[in-house]
């Protein structure tokens, strides 16, 4: 039995091999990916490390000549230009008579706030005109022998203990995500050509006329995807780890390092959701009648280890997904690279239950594949 299996995976193997193209296009996300991510990093740490100035349009700034020079140092400036005109500050004609008597004088921000490229000036906008309001507040005070500390009845204090690779774990869960999405991304196209593709091109038939069981059959195909998906993991491992190094982390206060111990460690964890994705996805490709059915298909399904994947990476999943599959190996990874103790006995039984999965579709497709329906896609 296993010489015939080692033979029908070898067969498998070498039918992918003759396609390069569709095996190429499920590995180009796991070498492409990281490379993407590090673009975009590098694109926000250059806007974080050294923002640009703002240009706006000041209103009446004759009457507020010490609000306009203090926004000035911090890079938001008054222009006439038509881009600068959609975000208007207008100062009210009364402010220099309002700020004398020490009252409150009105500024007022006009700007489109649905407009997503204008919001993230309009809240630095903001927080400027209110660090400006705050000083002020505090020169009113000295100037009446009033220590500013009077108003304030709590002084907060932050210990923060966390690590330079702790704060880069938030970081690294995102690209964890990418790393457990790319197991059910390189396969994909492998399992739908050998499945719903060989059933078009009646090879599949031809193929259970041979003295071989159907389930020798299952896990030949099964074995196959699978190491195609591991082998796209381990691309992603590999090129992150080299790209990650060429991001200017120290600019954010924080490091990000992809260790032996954790490649190590996601290879584990990524095998028995290899064995689902390929289990999975053959599943559904033999319930297809077509080649594109399963494509349309696998396209839906994989909605749900995305979201289970996402609501593990944002912090948002309820407690009782942290045992699910994909969800509580990513928990358990995050967990890894923050330092923090691993939670075995979630991590197992969220294995098991990606392995019970598994095993539940492989012994589905099975018994599909006895059925002359699925075999010939009627």
């Amino acid at each position: 039995m296993l010489s015939k299996l080692l033979t029908l995976v070898r067969k498998e193997l070498l039918d992918a091999a003759r396609d390069k193209r569709s095996v190429m296009a499920g590995l180009y996300y796991a070498i492409g990916t990281p490379l993407v991510m590090c673009a975009l990093f590098m694109v926000l740490i250059a806007q974080l490390a050294s923002p640009e100035d703002l240009d706006i349009k000041i209103s009446n700034a004759d009457r507020a000549p010490d609000l306009v020079r203090y926004l000035g140092n911090q890079g938001i400036n008054h222009s006439d230009s038509e881009d600068a005109a959609k975000i208007r500050l207008v100062i009210s004609q009364d402010y220099p008579q309002q700020m004398a008597k020490a009252k409150s004088a009105q500024v007022t921000i006009i700007a489109d706030n649905s407009d997503e490229k204008l919001q993230t000036s309009i809240r630095r906008l903001q927080a400027q005109l209110q660090a400006y309001s705050s000083e002020m507040g505090s020169l009113r005070l000295v100037a009446r022998g009033i220590d500013p500390r009077v108003v304030r009845s709590l002084q907060i204090n932050l210990e923060d203990q966390a690590t330079p690779d702790s704060k880069g774990g938030m970081i690294l869960g995102i690209a964890i995500f990418t790393m457990i999405y790319s197991v059910f991304i390189s396969g994909m196209n492998l399992a739908i050509d050998t499945s719903a593709g060989e059933r078009e091109r009646n090879s599949l038939a031809l193929l259970l006329s041979h003295p071989l069981s159907t389930r020798q059959l299952v896990l030949s195909k099964i074995i196959a995807v699978t190491l195609f998906a591991m082998l796209g993991l381990v691309l992603i491992l590999l090129v992150s780890k080299l790209a990650y190094t060429l991001v200017p982390w120290q600019e954010l206060g924080f490091s990000i390092s992809i260790s032996p111990q954790f490649m190590a460690l996601m290879l584990a964890i990524g095998l028995p959701v290899a064995l689902m994705a390929a289990s999975m996805q053959l599943f559904v490709s033999f319930m297809a009648k077509t080649f594109k059915e399963a494509q349309s298909y696998l396209t839906m399904v994989l909605f749900v280890p995305l979201a289970l994947s996402m609501a593990a990476s944002y912090n948002i999943a309820p407690d009782a997904l942290q045992w699910l599959p994909v969800s509580g190996q990513q928990q358990a990874l995050m967990a890894f690279i923050k330092g923090r103790e691993i939670p075995m006995l979630q991590l197992l039984v969220s294995s098991l239950a990606t392995l019970a999965l598994a095993l539940a579709l492989a012994l589905g497709m099975e018994r599909s594949l006895k059925s002359e329906k699925v075999i010939f896609g009627l």
